[in-house]
């Protein structure tokens, strides 16, 4: 499998800076390397997912007991990192408009509480439970009491049983085992998959949260974890020169520390937008932390953004370029994109853009990456450049694999706990206060 390409030499940050940070890093590494041994006691556990043979047996026995149902639509209920992951990995590989290519099955995800859009979920699904064609639910919570998610699924329940009396045959629950959502689905009769207790919403995708839906619509989810093993491998090195995580969190602490708080994440490619939107909650809910490790107020935190080429060249450019040097940037491309769409070649119409008859619409993307690298290199922005081999499992793995684990090492040098999330809960309780009518 062909690994992924990093380049770092504009990242504007010498060398021998880089590695003595990442010096700071090893203890961690060694955490993460014993984690390897722990199974799933570690709050590092998601490492072990890859190599989970059970785990994945028990996702491929009920996604292909769900595939003889032959359903027409997948509705996925979950928010934050139970779906993030999953949205992503499908569209990176699928494509964004996969549902309008007439696909055998629909997905959907019910991801808010906004009724517009569970509305609009239910207009679409309806017609075709009232065909007698069958529809499946994905209900995913990790504690199995997120608010949103079950509001959503008892709508949708509602609304699925009113068309199938076995509707428990169209239900799968992903959860902690023993969990309040757990129990329901022992005791009506649904599927349940399990995700590990120690592993974290956000480092999940490759757990049942992401594997079952992903199997389900035909993503080859092995090859996804193979991917990301090769790449958990590489970010265990204990040779900081060959270790991708170390080097890119260096970079990223070092920015930190001289007052570069926002990490701007560049996809030239509309099929990975979803894939920043999955690395900001990795990012933000990892270490943007009120108190350190060792119980101090700090306030500390990395602020991710997402930027999609060449679109948004047309929408916030003028602020990267001209705008505070406040951010470090990494552009992301795929080096084998498909397909080769060709300008055709026409005389009355060539003098509207001179020199673009008969290149590929890749070509033409790679030179506008190439000017904006450019541009930012003559006005000293810093950036990294990660270039995908292509939108394959491997490759998507191999990049989500390597963030998490980047985001371990960062946690680690500004010496909070990247596994918690303690100030969301802030919200969940002034929320459930206000539900139950609370003063």
């Amino acid at each position: 499998m062909e690994s992924l390409k990093i380049l770092y030499d504009d990242a504007l940050v010498p060398k021998d800076q880089i590695l003595k940070i990442a010096e700071e890093i090893k203890p961690e590494i060694e955490r993460v390397r014993e984690a390897l041994s722990k199974g799933y006691e570690d709050d590092r556990a998601s490492v072990n997912l890859l190599d989970d043979e059970e785990m994945l047996n028990t996702v491929k026995r009920t996604i292909e007991e769900k595939l003889r149902l032959e359903p027409k639509c997948l509705i996925v209920i979950g928010i934050g990192g139970s779906n993030l992951g999953t949205i992503a990995v499908q569209e990176a590989i699928l494509g964004k408009l996969y549902n309008l290519s007439s696909p055998p099955m629909n997905v959907l995800y019910a991801d808010t509480v906004d009724p517009n859009l569970i509305y609009s979920i239910m207009k679409i699904v309806e017609p075709v439970l009232r065909r007698d064609d069958n529809v499946l639910l994905n209900v995913v919570s990790k504690s199995g009491i997120t608010t949103e998610t079950v509001a959503n699924f008892r709508i949708l329940l509602d609304m699925l049983r009113k068309y199938k009396k076995d509707y428990k045959d169209y239900i799968v629950a992903t959860c902690d085992r023993d969990s309040k959502l757990w129990n329901l689905a022992v005791k009506k009769g649904f599927a349940a998959l399990e995700i590990p207790r120690k592993v974290g919403g956000r480092y999940s995708v490759f757990s049942p949260v992401g594997l079952f839906p992903l199997g389900l619509l035909g993503i080859h989810i092995r090859d996804l974890l193979n991917g990301a093993r090769q790449m958990r491998n590489a970010c265990v090195d204990m040779d900081l020169e060959r270790n991708p995580a170390a080097i890119i969190a260096s970079i990223q602490f070092a920015h930190y520390k001289n007052g570069k708080n926002i990490s701007d994440f560049f996809f030239f490619s509309s099929d990975l937008e979803s894939l920043g939107k999955w690395c900001r909650q990795l990012i933000a809910e990892s270490l943007g932390k009120e108190f350190n490790r060792n119980g101090e107020r700090v306030n500390v935190g990395i602020t991710p953004t997402i930027s999609i080429g060449s679109t948004d060249l047309h929408s916030v450019a003028q602020l990267y370029l001209g705008g505070p040097y406040d951010k470090l940037t990494t552009f992301v491309s795929i080096k084998d994109s498909r397909p080769p769409l060709h300008v055709p070649g026409m005389d009355e119409y060539s003098d509207l853009v001179q020199g673009i008859d008969g290149k590929s619409l890749k070509e033409i993307l790679n030179a506008i990456l190439e000017g904006t690298k450019e541009a930012f290199r003559k006005d000293k922005r810093p950036f990294i450049e990660i270039s995908l081999p292509d939108k394959s499992e491997g490759s998507i793995g191999q990049f989500m694999q390597l963030k998490m684990i980047e985001t371990m090492y960062l946690g680690h040098l500004l010496n909070v706990n990247p596994f918690d999330q303690p100030d969301v809960e802030k919200y969940k309780r002034e929320t459930r206060r206000i539900l139950a009518g609370e003063e």
